[in-house]
């Protein structure tokens, strides 16, 4: 027998799997089939004429015409008869506890705003104030070290953002400025900038403190502080790390691959920062501080930009 292109074929029969009406009702009709005496229970094989001698003696056989009909026998006891199956909807699960590691909404970042000067009585905290911070110098003024020690010992969630690092996500193509300055580093710088931006206003959005790091020059705009101001908001709080020149060179001495420079750009990079003095930011002369001393005075610093924001 062929079965059309598509249609399913049937399914084997299998004695002993499942249960359904067919195999158990004694009346059922199966079209097309003869089957034989042992079938069905309770019916009485065709034997010719002579053979029938009235009512067989098994119970459930077929009645006579025009007898009443014979009511079918109670289910035993535990069976339940074949009838209408229940609708029991699918997809039906119990309440279950709200998940923790699900989509979680987060504020959207906006322009960070002066942090609000604590009461006057009060002494402001820069340790426990969400802010963000950007510290300014040249080359081994140890701007990424005391950023990193700053973030790492806060009272409260502080994140790190160095410039140089996120303009050094750029693999193949990059544009290192120490090879010139050109449209494709300062376009690499400019991008750099602003995602570092956006990252610390997202941060600060959702109560994570920023410090960034910059070489950021008093008279040269492309890389000056508008560019911070814009991207972060006028809340971002400048601070000059600007030790003496023989310190500078002797960090920059100990850096290696393209974090270093040659003497003489560091000498001329240091004395475009001294541009810094009489700007009115708050400068941190680091020149005899290590690092944790330096993340301390910082934080004093920022005590008193804190209640008195520097104009900038």
């Amino acid at each position: 027998m062929q079965h059309a292109v598509g249609s399913p074929l049937p399914p084997p029969h299998q004695s002993g799997h499942g249960w359904t009406p067919a195999a158990h009702d004694p009346g059922a009709h199966h079209p097309g089939g003869h089957p034989g005496p042992a079938s069905h229970q309770g019916q009485v094989p065709h034997q010719g004429p002579a053979a029938h001698q009235g009512p067989a003696p098994h119970q459930g056989s077929a009645p006579h015409q025009g007898s009443a009909p014979v009511p079918p026998p109670p289910p035993a006891p535990g069976f339940a008869p074949p009838g209408p199956v229940p609708h029991t909807p699918h997809h039906v699960q119990a309440p279950q506890a709200p998940e923790t590691t699900g989509h979680v909404p987060l504020p959207p970042g906006g322009p960070v705003g002066m942090p609000s000067a604590p009461p006057a009585a009060a002494v402001p905290d820069a340790s426990t104030t969400t802010i963000a911070v950007l510290l300014i110098g040249p080359a081994g003024a140890g701007k990424t070290s005391v950023a990193k020690y700053w973030a790492d010992h806060r009272r409260v969630p502080t994140a790190h953002i160095s410039l140089d690092d996120v303009r050094e996500w750029v693999r193949s193509g990059f544009a290192d400025p120490q090879s010139g300055w050109n449209d494709n580093s300062e376009a690499q710088y400019r991008l750099a900038r602003r995602t570092c931006g956006f990252a610390a206003r997202n941060f600060l959005a959702n109560g994570i403190s920023c410090i960034l790091d910059d070489a950021v020059f008093p008279d040269r705009p492309v890389v000056g502080l508008g560019g911070w101001k814009r991207h972060v908001g006028p809340g971002l709080l400048p601070v000059v790390l600007l030790p003496g020149l023989e310190i500078v060179l002797e960090r920059n001495a100990e850096r290696a691959g393209n974090r270093r420079l040659t003497d003489e750009e560091v000498a001329r990079i240091h004395g475009r920062m001294a541009g810094w003095y009489g700007s009115g930011l708050p400068i941190i002369d680091n020149s005899q501080l290590d690092v944790p001393q330096t993340a301390r005075v910082l934080d004093d610093v920022l005590a008193r930009s804190i209640a008195s924001p520097p104009s900038w």
